[in-house]
């Protein structure tokens, strides 16, 4: 079979992939300090066909219901720690399904809370007011630490003992004047385990040496082994859990909060044959195909905009959303709500 091939091909070779900011605190900082602003109008001579393909690529990040509410909480919080003595300071969990919007809603809380401190210092250097840790795989105390200390920028090698990485990033973290530590990933932690207990402790350690808010994140924390047993207990004792569960579709409110999100969505679109207000028009249809997961909505918006800018068409239809492959979850999920549907037209 002769191979396909067409100008597009080079589309998919890009020498500048983006890095992930929240596991180094300089690109962070750096990726805090790009100013959001919209982007130009769909007519702007600027746009060219590699820029419509990174812009869609990155795309926007919109503020649903649910980071609206973490903020609320995470600035209770923050206030409730503010003059706090003891070590046994406040912390929150954001649980939720896979590819509900975690780990965007922390960098979302963590640019919010750095661009308030950079308001409240003044523009005063070597602050490192948020840091964030994705726990590994199989993770360890001195694997935990390491992650962090590579956040901000602390030499470490192998033959550091843990109990010395722990004291340099404790240290480094006090007088950078870290005030919010985040953890992605906690379900990774399974107390049951001697790793994962050790962890634990590691975590109620630094959360014990360090005077900042810790906010945590993982798949169903609250069915999790993390909160299993002695040790997680008194981690429940100390937070509370918000559930970010997927957006639904069927109160009015709820009705109301989708087509908000998707008209947003929609109006970020700078497609040159697009009909705004295509989204919205098929929100219900939207729905059914991602379950309103956040993860799932952004893949098929996102990938139905680089088909129109690959194939030329230029506007996002209900024709090329149907030929966008979504995730497993999300396919599986729609297949369960049109069983259901026909079968509730059997009965």
């Amino acid at each position: 079979m002769a191979a396909v091939t067409s100008a597009a091909d080079d589309d998919f070779f890009d020498d500048e992939v983006a890095p992930g900011a929240v596991t180094n605190g300089l690109l962070w900082q750096a990726e805090v300090s790009r100013p959001r602003v919209p982007a130009p109008p769909v007519g702007d001579p600027s746009w060219n066909r590699k820029r419509l393909l990174d812009y869609h690529s990155e795309f926007v990040t919109l503020k649903t219901p649910f980071m609206e509410q973490a903020l609320t909480q995470l600035r209770l919080t923050l206030l409730v720690n503010n003059r706090q003595r003891g070590t046994a300071r406040r912390g929150l969990i954001v649980s939720g399904p896979p590819g509900a919007g975690k780990s965007t809603t922390l960098a979302e809380l963590g640019r919010s809370f750095e661009l308030s401190e950079r308001r409240r210092l003044g523009g005063r250097e070597g602050y490192m007011p948020v840091a964030f840790a994705s726990i590994p795989p199989t993770c360890t105390p001195k694997s935990l630490v390491q992650v962090l200390a590579r956040f901000a920028g602390i030499p470490v090698h192998e033959r550091m003992t843990e109990n010395a990485i722990t004291n340099a990033v404790c240290h480094v973290l006090c007088e950078r004047r870290t005030r919010l530590v985040f953890f992605d990933d906690v379900h990774l932690l399974n107390t049951r385990t001697r790793p994962g207990a050790d962890t634990s402790d590691q975590v109620k350690t630094l959360a014990e040496r360090v005077p900042a808010t810790f906010v945590l994140a993982g798949v169903d924390v609250e069915h999790s082994p993390l909160l299993a047993g002695p040790r997680g207990a008194q981690l429940a004792a100390r937070c509370k859990i918000l559930r970010t569960p997927p957006l639904l579709n069927g109160t009015p409110v709820q009705k109301a909060a989708w087509r908000e999100l998707l008209e947003g969505m929609d109006g970020a679109l700078r497609l040159a044959r697009h009909r705004p207000g295509t989204l919205v028009r098929h929100a219900d249809y939207i729905h059914l195909l991602t379950g309103g997961v956040m993860s799932s909505l952004s893949l098929l918006v996102r990938e139905a905009a680089i088909r129109s800018i690959v194939d030329e068409s230029h506007a996002v239809t209900k024709k090329l959303l149907l030929q966008v492959v979504l995730d497993v979850q999300a396919t599986n999920a729609a297949r369960a709500t049109r069983r259901q549907r026909k079968g509730g037209l059997a009965t």
